[in-house]
């Protein structure tokens, strides 16, 4: 197993590819490395990443930003512009996303226990989201929390607060669609790294005592938007 320094280390050899052919080697070898086990120690910080486009400079803007856990205050925030590496393929955000989330993480002095990531984790057609993705190269517990439904059905979530119900795909469990507000549409959870789904819903609802979408991701949404 590589040590935190040696998965650092990694990002900077990391084959960022050109082509969707390079694109899934990189997923079929890498989601090997996912830990679906839950993270044994305990979390202090929380933090959301998102990503914004300039399409007319072809520029990413990836925001991340650490609160605290469980009091959910902000303690740091990055903010980075950088080429966009990637054109945008369904199934292959990571790679249009994680080079710039990467960049404005090295920013950030202060390490999060647990990162939530606007996109997809295990609910994946390939099991490795974006999530996974983040999670492997940094070695940093992560959580894929999607507005939409990528892969899977689910049954009808109850109407309350809290209620789920498992996403389904192709016989395996790879996420849970969740009710985080009484009478609001539910929002999808799946495992990224190092945290198992049950933990998973759990840190989700933590991080949205008021609104649908946990705090991480709207206090990362502000910024790419702002």
């Amino acid at each position: 197993m590589r040590t935190v320094e040696e998965k650092y280390l990694m990002l900077q050899q990391h084959p960022w590819p050109k082509t969707i052919e390079e694109a899934i080697v990189i997923q079929d070898v890498l989601r090997s490395e996912v830990i679906t086990e839950n993270l044994r120690s305990p979390v202090r910080y929380v933090a959301g990443v998102d990503v914004g486009y300039d399409s007319v400079e072809g520029v990413s803007r990836a925001a991340v930003t650490v609160l605290s856990f469980p009091d959910l205050q902000l303690q740091q925030q990055s903010v980075v512009r950088s080429p966009t590496a990637f054109p945008y393929v369904p199934g292959f955000l990571s790679f249009r996303e994680v080079p710039a989330v990467l960049d404005a993480l090295q920013n950030i002095s202060l390490r999060p226990d647990l990162i939530l990531c606007d996109g997809q984790g295990l609910a994946h057609p390939r099991r490795f989201g974006l999530a996974c993705h983040l999670g492997v190269l940094t070695g940093i517990a992560t959580i894929g929390v999607a507005k939409t439904r990528f892969i899977g059905e689910h049954s009808e979530v109850g109407f309350e607060r809290g209620s789920w119900q498992p996403l389904l795909h192709e016989g395996s469990t790879v996420g849970a669609a969740l009710r985080t507000q009484t009478g609001i549409k539910p929002i999808y959870v799946s495992i990224g790294h190092k945290v198992n789904l049950i933990s998973a819903i759990e840190y989700v609802l933590h991080c949205a005592p008021r609104y649908r979408l946990p705090e991480t991701t709207r206090s990362a949404d502000q910024l790419t938007s702002g």
